[in-house]
């Protein structure tokens, strides 16, 4: 059985002293494929650097992902930077993000967050890469639903075009449809496996089998025998094993029909 964690963060402070030993780790737990998102222009760049490092051939493959996170939309000119677009030449750079809206922390204007997602949409359709795309709503839908704009951002610029995924999904079955509709893929990490996440367990049986992913989103939001630890790609295993449940099927079915979707969505 072969895994695939369809996106972590292993660049991050909290990989410095042991990224070796949290790869060998998870290609002990069967995981074979990595996506590493970005989260800003100098992510971007090592995010690619580490994939570079750790071709197809080895035991665990990686491949990236470059954009420039809602969180940091304000800290770059225009919401992106001209020069991260070149990036999309190199053959493992697969998607483009993570981008999208953060209406729960607000660390960048709304105005500037959106203007830097409809410009990353603008990118992918140019470079004919799929979207990354991150959503979180504010503490009540009536402070400001990412959802709801978002998906309504994608139908202006034509994100359809491109595709992507709703990764980290944390919405319900009717924002999973709005975002099917369009020709996306949903994504769930570890919250599905939190006992009060059962809309997002409603979700994760809802979604069909050939639109479904699995991730981490490590080192954030560990599943439910880590939580309180950092996240790390290894753990992926209990987000299938709860999606697989759920749906009433095997983790070793899940995991071939995520290993394909992967593969049709990122090359």
């Amino acid at each position: 059985m072969r895994l695939f964690d369809t996106h972590c963060h292993l660049d991050m402070k909290e990989f410095r002293d042991d990224l070796p030993d949290a790869l060998a780790r998870a290609a002990d737990a069967g995981v074979a494929r990595l996506l590493l998102a970005a989260c800003d222009e100098a992510s971007s760049y090592e995010v690619l650097r580490i994939a570079r490092e750790n071709p197809k051939d080895s035991r665990v493959a990686i491949i990236a992902a470059a954009g420039v996170h809602p969180h940091e939309a304000s800290s770059v000119k225009d919401g992106l930077p001209d020069e991260l677009t070149d990036l999309t030449a190199n053959k493992l750079v697969a998607a483009i993000g993570e981008t999208g809206l953060d209406f729960h922390y607000d660390n960048s204007p709304r105005d500037i967050q959106a203007m830097s997602f409809e410009r990353h949409i603008d990118w992918a359709r140019r470079a004919s890469k799929p979207l990354i795309v991150h959503l979180r709503n504010a503490d009540t839908r009536s402070e400001g639903d990412a959802y709801k704009e978002a998906i309504a951002l994608m139908k202006v610029n034509s994100a359809g075009e491109c595709g992507g995924v709703i990764h980290c999904f944390s919405g319900d079955k009717k924002d999973a449809r709005s975002a099917l509709d369009l020709g996306f893929y949903i994504s769930f990490a570890g919250p599905v496996t939190y006992p009060k996440a059962e809309s997002l367990r409603e979700a994760a049986a809802y979604v069909p089998l050939d639109r479904l992913l699995c991730e981490t989103d490590s080192p954030y939001l560990a599943p439910k025998g880590h939580r309180g630890r950092r996240n790390e790609p290894a753990f992926v295993r209990e987000t299938y094993a709860k999606v697989a449940e759920v749906r009433g099927t095997t983790v070793e079915i899940l995991a071939e029909a995520v290993w394909e979707n992967g593969e049709r969505l990122f090359g």
